[in-house]
């Protein structure tokens, strides 16, 4: 019994979260509503909390699973190429961030767009939330012991030797402030032409956005690794 009550729990579960997920697709997170959910199941909304004890902590499964699912596909991106192929895997790691948001627009919506209004993350996102950024850490970390140096002077902007002395406390790496400004630029360069096309702002703009894509991408390697 208790393998089918296992098996019923698992399956209402998944249900719920398919059509939380078909909500914040259609109306966004802010409007995520368990009685909802209920009615689309029903079931009366009680029923519900015996599984998730409140719509945070539903939002938190949701994100939780979203960053995993994009983490995990960064690090397989990363793990199918030659270590020694640098460039090779820059371009691999950024293809796979846009395919997973094209793929996935609600899901990146919900993890890096507009915060949901009175939700505070718990820290037990902190670590999924990590593991794609942690891919970049690792690659720069190999960039910078195969002698790579980045194509750029860190700016003598009050108080930036300071934060990336932090960065590198709170991030346990031994990169150089010319690597980190490089590579979290290049991070963000990639993610703002990912939200731009998710969000519509270039449709005016570009017929292939994919090519431009992989031009950034291909500009912002080099600038990085100071290499082609």
């Amino acid at each position: 019994m208790t393998g089918i009550r296992a098996k019923a729990r698992l399956e209402t579960t998944t249900e719920i979260k398919r059509l939380a997920r078909e909500q914040i697709a259609s109306k966004g997170a802010a409007n995520l509503s368990l009685r909802e959910i209920a009615r689309e199941m029903g079931v009366a909304s009680s029923a519900l909390y015996r599984y998730f004890a409140s719509r945070d902590q539903l939002l938190t499964v949701l994100i939780i699973e979203s960053y995993d699912d994009i983490g995990g596909m960064v690090e397989r991106a990363d793990a199918n190429c030659s270590r020694d192929d640098l460039v090779g895997r820059w371009r691999a790691v950024s293809q796979s961030l846009r395919t997973w948001a094209i793929t996935n627009p609600s899901d990146y919506g919900l993890i890096f767009g507009t915060p949901v209004p009175g939700y505070e993350a718990p820290t037990d996102t902190i670590a999924p939330a990590l593991r794609y950024t942690n891919v970049l850490l690792h690659l720069l970390a190999d960039a910078q012991a195969a002698g790579c140096k980045p194509l750029i002077t860190v700016p003598t902007t009050k108080g930036v030797s300071r934060e990336y002395k932090r960065v590198r406390a709170n991030l346990e790496i031994k990169l150089t402030d010319e690597m980190i400004l490089a590579g979290l630029a290049a991070w963000a360069a990639l993610f703002g032409a990912i939200s731009f096309e998710l969000f519509g702002h270039v449709d005016t703009v570009f017929t292939d956005p994919e090519a431009h894509f992989r031009a950034l991408t291909d500009m912002l390697g080099t600038q990085m690794l100071g290499m082609k």
